[in-house]
């Protein structure tokens, strides 16, 4: 976010986080291959990757462990990061994510 001298309400910082929700899966520059088994499975947006599971996106064809980290890569560049460990993901089966906080930034 660029650094201003000027105040940015409360409100106004929160809408441009929630935009990253709206995301396509090219915009969050994905390969194309990736993109393509989501898309077949109904996933267009970081909103409705965030909703599965990653069992559930491991159990789409010709979707491996690789291309989960790939995309858990492109969501930590947009500020979605994982408070999992993969074994603990693999317990629960889903992985929880936390966005970037200022302190992060340091």
């Amino acid at each position: 976010m660029a650094v201003t001298r000027i105040p940015i309400p409360a409100w106004e910082r929160k809408q441009n986080r929630d935009d990253r929700l709206d995301l396509s899966l090219a915009e969050i520059e994905l390969p194309v291959r990736t993109v393509n088994c989501l898309e077949e499975e109904g996933i267009f947006t970081v909103r409705d990757l965030l909703r599965r599971t990653p069992q559930q996106l491991l159990n789409i064809n010709n979707f491996g462990k690789k291309t989960l980290e790939v995309i858990y890569e492109a969501l930590e560049e947009i500020g979605f990061y994982r408070t999992t460990h993969p074994e603990e993901e693999q317990r629960i089966g889903h992985a929880l994510f936390r966005e970037q906080s200022s302190e992060d930034d340091d």
